[in-house]
């Protein structure tokens, strides 16, 4: 894991992780903007195309899809490169929604769903491309910007996703198969609420 601006420095990867909207249009700046001009604008041309095609025109929260074969020469080269992915293209794109349309989405499991999607979509396309397999990937605080999560919610929510589907901690295979809609409404209420605020709100079993 890195900290701090995810495009200054930050290690050489295989994909970056894009948080969007259901629909593929771009309206909230931020990091969207920064990652679009990285490939050129004509990658969200190719990603309405994909959702068109693939989703029926809308991916939801909780989906992902990789995007590959990125030009490098569609790249806006006004801007300097040197100092993010050692001054290469990083092959693939991860887009991830955090939220339908703009709008918060801070007492979500949002960030969880997303950050499950981006796993399981690395999963799936390194089964079907043994030799281009995605290795290392850089991620942002899922829905810190326009869905407003607060950071330490996101990085609950994603650490819980992370150690779930990528590490396969015994402790969170609960989540997998449960036994009771009770207890995924308890994980649903600690995923989405403040670690000082869980104790009076998970009810108890």
């Amino acid at each position: 894991p890195s900290v701090g601006d995810i495009f200054l420095g930050a290690p050489a990867v295989d994909a970056i992780v894009c948080p969007s909207n259901s629909f593929g249009v771009n309206g909230s700046g931020g990091i969207e903007n920064q990652i679009y001009r990285h490939y050129g604008i004509g990658i969200l041309e190719e990603l309405q195309e994909v959702i068109e095609n693939e989703f029926e025109g809308e991916i939801l929260v909780g989906q992902a899809v990789v995007l590959s074969g990125l030009d490098r020469t569609a790249r806006n080269e006004k801007s300097d490169w040197s100092k993010m992915n050692d001054g290469n293209l990083i092959k693939f794109l991860i887009v991830a929604p955090t939220m339908r349309i703009y709008k918060y989405s801070s007492s979500t499991p949002n960030a969880y769903l997303a950050f499950r999607a981006v796993i399981l979509a690395v999963r799936e396309h390194n089964r079907k491309n043994k030799q281009n397999k995605i290795a290392r990937v850089l991620v942002p605080g899922l829905g810190t910007s326009g869905a407003k999560m607060p950071p330490q919610r996101c990085a609950k929510q994603m650490l819980e996703a992370y150690e779930t589907f990528a590490v396969g901690l015994p402790t969170k295979k609960f989540r997998l198969r449960p036994s009771s809609h009770t207890e995924m409404l308890r994980d649903h209420i600690y995923l989405c609420l403040d670690e000082k605020v869980e104790s009076k709100k998970v009810p108890n079993v």
